[in-house]
């Protein structure tokens, strides 16, 4: 079993600022239109679809978006004009960050993510500068209580063909982690046998993380939380680890 992982609070600080974000909703929307354009609208044959199905119902989403959403990316209409593009840079103390945009104008995307880095004291990398430091990986957090043990959820994750479980700092939850292809597979199994899944998703884990605090973690923060609030920015990704008093001040 590996290490301490620090997805969690990755984790929070990105959720923190979804509930902030008012476009989550048009996010999603183009998450699942280019999902269904990529791989089909039938949600079993579709990994990718799910994934987002999944995450807009977890919001509240209207099964009617959802559905349109759906039936525009497979129909081939104005989602085809939509591009998926990776930035990678760098935040003040050299915390590595990806930013995954979807967007019909590369030019305004590029022009907001290098204004973003700069304005906070980050600097736009080249291709591949630091996506090295990541891997995609499925990750499925499952909360520890009284019924459900760490020896339980590490039986039954590896069995259902997980790669990793690991234990958080305090011993409260684990991170169950998976390929990206097996992701689906392992989260229905877990579920399924009952353990209480807080969070789940496929996304870029840090192979190392850099613990920031103080006015560090305030301006990487500040960046992380501008790049996530850019209308094309559908994900951002860094291997900074913040303190609580550092999130709890943001």
């Amino acid at each position: 079993m590996a290490g301490h992982s620090k997805w969690s609070n990755i984790q929070h600080r990105k959720n923190a600022q979804d509930k902030k974000r008012g476009a989550v909703f048009t996010k999603l929307v183009r998450e699942i239109t280019v999902a269904a354009r990529l791989g089909g609208g039938d949600l079993e044959g579709n990994p990718r679809l799910r994934l987002a199905v999944d995450k807009a119902l977890a919001v509240s989403m209207p099964k009617d978006n959802i559905e349109r959403a759906i039936k525009r990316g497979s129909g081939q209409d104005d989602s085809a004009n939509v591009q998926e593009i990776r930035y990678e840079g760098y935040a003040p103390g050299g915390i590595a960050i990806m930013v995954d945009c979807m967007t019909d104008n590369q030019n305004r995307t590029v022009a907001d993510v290098r204004h973003a880095f700069s304005k906070h004291g980050g600097n736009l990398g080249a291709d591949g500068s630091v996506a090295y430091l990541f891997s995609r990986q499925g990750v499925i957090q499952i909360a520890l209580d009284g019924e459900t043990t760490e020896e339980a959820v590490l039986e039954a994750a590896l069995d259902a063909g997980a790669e990793d479980v690991v234990v958080d700092d305090e011993g409260s939850s684990v991170d169950v982690l998976t390929r990206p292809e097996s992701f689906q597979a392992v989260r229905t199994v877990l579920e399924q046998a009952g353990f209480p899944v807080a969070e789940a998703d496929v996304t870029e884990r840090p192979a190392t993380t850099i613990e920031v605090g103080g006015e560090q973690a305030e301006s990487v923060l500040k960046l992380l939380e501008r790049l996530d609030d850019l209308e094309d920015v559908q994900n951002v990704y860094s291997n900074a680890v913040f303190s609580e008093d550092a999130l709890s001040a943001s």
